[in-house]
């Protein structure tokens, strides 16, 4: 079978199925066009014209998990990170946008097979997870890190267990290993490209918020605070 995937290949998910993904889809993200419209700004627009150029050269980048499908880095918390879910999950799709129009990586018919795991669900999972961990993590150097490494690893995870459901629904081929085995090979292998893919987003954020905290959007223009000095203890001799 030809074809990439964790982008999804045409025909590894049934036709039905893919034309309710498609225009489910096709829904959120014309949501996504409207609130993100309201959030670009100048400073946003720019950055998110350099999240989009970033995701796409590290989607170019796949390792194979099982026939017709691909495993690759996502970007999605990387992008909520710096620009919101909304924008985010617009830069996203319009990269697999691309990358199935110019460089037919990934199926037509699965388009929307796969803007909802990588744009959709990759990236709303992400950012969830980065809301949940800086209201309780210190706004430091550390507290970032933490929270965008966290991030990337459940947001890959998450997206390749977006696969898992939709061959569920109505997968397309027979594969060797029963629906367990694919899932239990899904997650190991992405949990490994998540590590990875949290390991760029921390230190690609800090990087960022180091130098200019207003363009980090998980920050929302609060600037990074820097750990306290370790108080001075004794006396002269």
């Amino acid at each position: 079978m030809d074809g990439l995937a964790l982008h999804l290949a045409d025909g590894v998910i049934e036709a039905p199925v893919a034309a309710l993904f498609a225009a489910a889809a096709a829904g959120v993200v014309a949501v996504c066009l409207v609130r993100g419209r309201r959030a670009l700004d100048d400073r946003l627009a720019p950055l998110a014209g350099l999240v989009a150029a970033f995701v796409f050269a590290a989607q170019m980048v796949n390792f194979p998990v099982l026939p017709g499908v691909s495993g690759h880095l996502v970007g999605g918390a990387l992008a909520a990170m710096l620009v919101g879910p909304w924008v985010a999950a617009l830069c996203v799709t319009v990269v697999l946008v691309v990358q199935a129009l110019v460089f037919a990586d990934g199926g037509l018919s699965a388009l929307g097979l796969n803007v909802t795991n990588l744009a959709l669900i990759g990236t709303a999972t992400g950012y969830l997870v980065i809301a949940a961990l800086l209201r309780v993590l210190p706004r430091t150097r550390a507290g970032l890190a933490v929270a965008g490494f966290a991030a990337g690893v459940v947001s890959v995870v998450a997206a390749a267990l977006g696969f898992v459901g939709q061959y569920w629904i109505g997968g397309g081929v027979a594969l060797t290993a029963g629906l367990g085995q694919v899932a239990g090979a899904m997650v190991g292998v992405h949990l490994l490209i998540g590590v990875g893919e949290g390991l760029i987003t921390a230190v690609t954020v800090v990087t960022v918020a180091r130098v200019r905290p207003d363009l980090v959007y998980a920050l929302r223009g609060a600037r990074l605070r820097t750990a306290a000095p370790a108080p001075v203890t004794g006396g002269a001799a």
